[in-house]
């Protein structure tokens, strides 16, 4: 691990970094394509926007500083580790046998096989490539079924007119499923009233969406941030089937991690459509909508296609992804690791005096610091770790490449970093121990 004991702190050798990303700034719109991989999203001015190399769970930057990946491992793609040697090789023999021709790769029909297995309800899959497209597809394939227009979501389902429409009646609509203050803009605003948003657990929100609406589609994600109260999702099902309206599952986020299937089966819910992406290709493109006949055939009657759907490489590595989640079990490794890093906060936390919640699925976990300036605590949490050689902010998806050791190594260099939040927070200093602004939290412009 390089030392990184410079008295400029966590802005050392960063300037290869800072420079392309001043340069991305002048030719991207908001410097980046994913709001997530934004440095203002983790710690401004001092996060490193961009690698060189990537390798099971560490990064190197473009200046060489080298460090151990406790964040969010490719958002949440990279879940057996970066450069996995399997899921490269099965990419390469794609590569080596031609990526893309006139007539379609075979690798897609033993994908779908694959899928259809994991899923005693489904019948048939499509593919896309990234998981918001295929949400979209998703969502249009059921309301082509129901003949209804309006969608009743909980949770985020990416960035498309058909979820942004629900921001056109209140910008507050979106607010704990996204993110705060979205401003629809470009969004048709014929498609008000098209969604409407329901919490988690919050049963009594869907009654009333399906008794004032005829409804197209129940949307959400399976679980999130809280374990499902009894009769809830039993409750969802219900209504979606006295509605006649597909119930499409995310799976986005949450699919292979807790099971090597859909986190739906772990809680007995069966669905009309699951949407997969991010983990099923292990970093490659590669997204799938799995689900029941009556459903997937309105793609014979609805549009859609893409060029891009049907090369080779990204169903090749997915289907490396899923024998290697099968034969090692990934999942209850990705779980373990969670836990031992969910207890960790919470012993440092209460060993410094700092009062934190966590929250999450094990694999998906993160933690809140609980005071008026915990934001400003979390980037001071960042830029403690970047000083010690981590990519860490108060969340991390864990993947089959960290190890219960590296876990070890990084709550040590954590317990230091949670002793300088305690003593900011006790001396009311956060803001001035920071070596650039405090985290965004919103969709915002960058100048």
């Amino acid at each position: 691990m390089p030392d990184r004991s410079d008295s400029s702190g966590s802005r050392a050798r960063r300037e290869k970094t800072h420079e392309r990303y001043e340069r991305a700034k002048e030719l991207i719109p908001g410097g980046t394509q994913l709001l997530s991989k934004r440095a203002e999203m983790m710690a401004p001015d001092q996060w490193p926007a961009y690698y060189s190399e990537a390798e099971g769970a560490r990064v190197t930057d473009l200046d060489g500083n080298e460090y151990v990946d406790m964040s969010f491992m490719g958002i949440g793609a990279c879940v057996l580790g970066y450069g996995d040697e399997d899921v490269d090789a099965s990419a390469r023999r794609a590569i080596d046998e031609g990526v893309m021709a006139t007539l379609n790769c075979p690798q897609e029909v033993e994908l779908a096989e694959e899928l259809v297995k994991m899923h005693p309800w489904a019948d048939m899959v499509r593919f896309g490539r990234p998981g918001g497209e295929a949400m979209a597809m998703a969502v249009r394939l059921a309301r082509a079924y129901s003949g209804e227009e309006t969608v009743a979501f909980c949770g985020y389902h990416g960035w498309h007119d058909w979820y942004l429409a629900a921001n056109l009646e209140t910008d507050e609509n979106l607010e704990g499923h996204l993110l705060p203050g979205l401003d629809p803009n470009g969004v048709p605003e014929s498609l008000e009233g098209t969604s409407k948003p329901f919490h988690y657990n919050e049963i009594e929100e869907l009654v009333r969406i399906a008794r004032e609406n005829d409804l197209g589609a129940i949307v959400m994600e399976p679980i999130r941030n809280e374990e499902p109260r009894d009769g809830f999702l039993e409750r969802v099902r219900e209504i979606a089937d006295e509605e006649d309206a597909p119930l499409v599952v995310d799976e986005i986020t949450s699919g292979f991690r807790a099971t090597p299937g859909g986190y739906h089966a772990a809680l007995d819910l069966d669905p009309d459509v699951a949407v997969y992406g991010k983990a099923m290709g292990n970093g490659y493109p590669i997204a799938a909508v799995v689900g029941r006949e009556r459903v997937m055939d309105e793609a014979e009657e609805s549009f859609l296609s893409s060029t891009y759907w049907t090369e080779r490489v990204g169903p090749s590595a997915a289907l490396a992804t899923l024998r290697k989640f099968r034969s090692e079990n990934v999942h209850d490794h990705l779980v373990s690791i969670g836990e031992q890093v969910t207890s960790g906060w919470e012993d440092l936390a209460e060993d410094h005096g700092v009062e934190i919640a966590t929250k999450g699925l094990a694999p998906l976990t993160k933690f809140v610091v609980k005071h008026d300036e915990g934001q400003a605590a979390k980037t001071l949490f960042t830029q403690e770790m970047l000083d010690r050689g981590y990519l860490a902010g108060n969340a991390i998806y864990t993947s089959y490449a960290h190890t219960e050791p590296m876990v070890e190594a990084y709550l040590d260099a954590a317990d230091d970093a949670f002793a300088s939040v305690a003593t900011a927070l006790e001396e009311g200093s956060v803001r001035e121990r920071l070596n650039g602004p405090v985290a965004h939290t919103k969709f915002e412009r960058l100048n």
